[in-house]
């Protein structure tokens, strides 16, 4: 049997005017936003505008990429010009601020830290009897036994000619010569063309002290050490 008189009314619609006549607030529901991209309405997107941000979507993505790349070389630099371009340790602009913030780090959480300061006796002599190749030779295969041979928190710097010094952190004075003596021996041994002699010097770091004065009495103390074989 069909009901003429009854009303072909959504359900929800029903229930809001049902909750209405109960004194309900209700919330009539807006008509849902146009689909927008870029604050472009879809009414807008021709296919020319379409085109335009497609062009613009590449070209975003491809400055995205270019911004990648130049981080990338950015850091690559950064690193270059902490590096001894011969032995990639540190140099020693970059070393002395590697002690700057060690000494920062001592101070902080009183903890021991030490510098050690090495150098090659006659590595003149190497040059003049086998050839300057032969002297890089060397010292790259110095630097190389020096990191080999520590923690990653430590730091081997060249600081210039036959010179290099070694950061040792969590490292108190007799701590720091005793790890000397044994780099010093592993420099030494080997299949060298000639024996090579190794001189050091360790200086606990003082917080409070300038970095370059830190390295100045580590030099000192090695060349102590060398004076005393001549």
């Amino acid at each position: 049997m069909k009901i003429s008189s009854a009303r072909a009314e959504p359900f929800a619609a029903m229930r809001r005017r049902n909750l209405a006549e109960a004194g309900a607030k209700v919330v009539v529901a807006q008509a849902a936003d146009q689909v927008e991209f870029l604050g472009v309405s879809e009414a807008e997107l021709t296919p020319a505008v379409r085109a335009a941000i497609a062009t613009l979507v590449i070209e975003l993505n491809d400055l995205r990429s270019e911004i990648q790349r130049l981080k990338s070389r950015l850091t690559e630099a950064e690193t270059a010009a902490d590096e001894d371009p011969l032995t990639t340790a540190k140099n020693r602009r970059a070393f002395i601020r590697e002690v700057k913030r060690i000494a920062a780090f001592a101070q902080r959480y009183d903890a021991p830290a030490s510098l050690v300061y090495f150098d090659l006796d006659d590595l003149k002599g190497i040059n003049d009897r086998f050839g300057h190749a032969a002297g890089d030779a060397v010292l790259k295969a110095v630097a190389e036994r020096l990191s080999h041979n520590i923690r990653e928190s430590d730091i081997v710097g060249r600081m210039g000619g036959d010179e290099f010094a070694v950061l040792l952190v969590q490292a108190d004075l007799p701590t720091a010569r005793a790890k000397a003596e044994q780099l010093a021996r592993l420099v030494q041994v080997g299949d060298w063309l000639t024996p090579i002699r190794v001189s050091w010097g360790v200086r606990q770091i003082d917080p409070d002290a300038d970095p370059e004065s830190l390295v100045t009495d580590a030099d000192k103390a090695m060349f102590e050490m060398k004076r005393s074989r001549a």
